[in-house]
């Protein structure tokens, strides 16, 4: 007996069905999309804060002049042992943790005071009262310069009229930097306020009926309840100042002082913008802004780290 096996039947190719294909369509939308959202602000990043970072880092290898013409001499870390041996620089790093340390009272402490006593005003009064405490953060810091210079003035300003006293309050070493200090805590205290208002309002009020009908007092409410979970605003307003405020002294400066008397008011940004269009040391200027973006990211990065572990959160 004989068994003829037939041949078997080719079996078709397996093609994409329309609903396979608009079901592939949907997943490679779905994973792009969220990157097209992102690119504008990707692209804004990188042109204007990664692109200059590598620049700045290539910049601080050479040593140039800012010329077009003159050329650029590499130095490899030269600029970096340089600066590090510059009694300016340390100077003026001193400096800056004076200036951080004291505006820490007024970005941090006495707007959280004032928010914590202005939570009685409602109403309109409400909407007027933080309007007014916000107005000074709106000025802009040269024509506050200019106004402050003028009520400072030895001879003819409003606080010599006032207190009957010549001292040149501005030009004075001892007193230069008291005066950008405090100009610069008048010029943010709106801001701090608000903040902490932002914070107050986020806060649930079952907490503070809970405490009432557990006896709590007002001061032990504030105490226990809302001052601990007020920290990530309170650490926020720490981290600003410490990152911002250098920077926003800087307008401050150049049309008060000009970094003096005798470099009482030069901090680190106005050394290193002073070593590269006064001295035209763009590569001295270079070094002290890379080794400034690293220290305060270290900085940041530990103030993060402690608001992680401190902060109480409203869960």
């Amino acid at each position: 007996m004989f068994v003829i096996d037939a041949p078997a039947a080719p079996v078709p190719p397996v093609t994409a069905t329309p609903a396979r294909r608009r079901l592939t369509r949907r997943r490679v939308v779905r994973f792009v999309a969220p990157y097209l959202y992102l690119s504008p602000a990707l692209f804004l990043l990188i042109v204007w804060t990664y692109q200059p970072l590598v620049q700045a880092l290539q910049l601080s290898t050479y040593s140039w002049n800012l010329l077009p013409t003159a050329p650029m001499t590499p130095v490899g870390t030269a600029n970096y042992e340089r600066l590090l041996n510059l009694p300016a620089f340390w100077g003026a790093l001193g400096r800056t943790g004076t200036l951080i340390l004291g505006l820490l009272p007024f970005t941090v402490v006495l707007p959280v005071v004032i928010a914590m006593a202005s939570r009685r005003v409602t109403g309109r009064a409400r909407t007027i009262y933080q309007a007014l405490v916000f107005a000074p953060f709106l000025v802009a810091p040269v024509a506050a310069a200019a106004v402050w210079r003028w009520l400072l003035h030895p001879g003819t300003g409003f606080l010599a009229q006032v207190t009957g006293s010549d001292r040149n309050w501005v030009y004075e070493t001892a007193t230069a930097q008291g005066v950008i200090i405090a100009i610069t805590a008048w010029h943010l205290i709106g801001f701090a306020v608000l903040v902490v208002w932002a914070g107050l309002a986020g806060i649930s009020g079952d907490y503070d009926e809970a405490a009432r009908v557990d006896g709590a007092s007002p001061g032990q409410i504030r105490r226990w309840i809302t001052l601990p979970l007020l920290s990530p605003t309170v650490l926020f307003l720490v981290l600003t100042t410490v990152l911002l405020s250098p920077t926003l002294t800087f307008p401050l400066i150049d049309s008060m002082t000009q970094g003096g008397p005798a470099q009482a008011t030069t901090n680190i940004y106005y050394l290193l913008w002073d070593y590269a269009f006064h001295s035209f040391d763009a590569g001295l200027s270079a070094a002290a802004g890379v080794l400034l973006f690293f220290g305060f990211g270290l900085v940041a990065a530990l103030l993060v780290w402690i608001s992680e572990k401190v902060a109480v959160h409203d869960d």
